[in-house]
């Protein structure tokens, strides 16, 4: 079978006798204003998860509270600090043969789990696929200091955890999350992917809608420095090889 093009769509196939084997993980600390919405979203596929593990990082409002009412959801106090540790504990929770990620604030699109595990499906040989996103501003507000407001404009090709449907396995392969980065542990992982010769298959669809509000991790922290500190370890390996 001829791979597909990155620009030729992929059709949710017939997902009748596909058994439920998706473990979704939703890393939160305080996130009781937005999970209930990314939670509804994991549901919107046929496709639905074995479990959603929400890795709660030692929150103080009502964020255990909310989750716990949603079907399939068991609570995984986290043991250790930071974004990368969280989702390694997820990740050895996880007892699904896919795994997905979702953000507390972010939201699936419809039939997000039908598409990319069709694919993966479809091709044993590929470990894992990402789908397009589109950010989002959160309404009354205003852009946050440093984001850049062309991605409100149109889809990009989702190099974020909360893009990403992978093989169990993978994760083996690859390697966990690196916890000594405070953030930017997705893109250092996604480097070792591709160097390992494993990057994921991005597909055409667009999946996920990432709210833009002032309180993402990922805008909280200035990120140069360590996203080049996972460009150099890149180069590293290459050179090593």
């Amino acid at each position: 079978m001829d791979r597909l093009s990155l620009s030729e769509p992929v059709n949710v196939p017939d997902l009748q006798d596909t058994p439920s084997t998706i473990s979704v993980i939703l890393i939160v600390r305080n996130g009781a204003d937005y999970i209930a919405e990314a939670l509804t979203s994991v549901y919107q596929s046929y496709l639905q998860p074995l479990e959603i593990i929400v890795v709660d990082g030692h929150s103080s409002d009502d964020t255990v509270a909310v989750a716990s009412q949603f079907p399939k959801v068991r609570i995984h106090p986290q043991t250790s600090f930071g974004i990368p540790s969280a989702y390694n504990e997820g990740i050895a929770q996880a007892q699904g043969e896919f795994i997905a990620f979702i953000s507390h604030d972010d939201i699936w699109l419809p039939h997000k789990l039908d598409i990319q595990i069709a694919y993966l499906q479809a091709y044993p040989d590929i470990g894992a696929t990402l789908g397009m996103v589109k950010h989002f501003l959160e309404a009354g507000r205003e852009p946050p200091e440093g984001f850049r407001v062309e991605l409100l404009e149109k889809t990009h090709p989702g190099w974020i955890m909360e893009a990403l449907v992978a093989r169990r396995g993978l994760f083996a392969q690859v390697g966990r999350f690196d916890a000594s980065f405070a953030v930017g542990e997705d893109s250092d992982w996604f480097a070792r992917a591709i160097d390992a010769g494993l990057a994921p298959v991005v597909l055409p669809q667009l999946l996920v809608r990432k709210r833009i509000y002032g309180g993402n991790a990922s805008l909280n922290a200035d990120t140069n420095q360590l996203l080049l500190r996972a460009l150099r370890a890149s180069i590293q390996r290459k050179r090593a090889s």
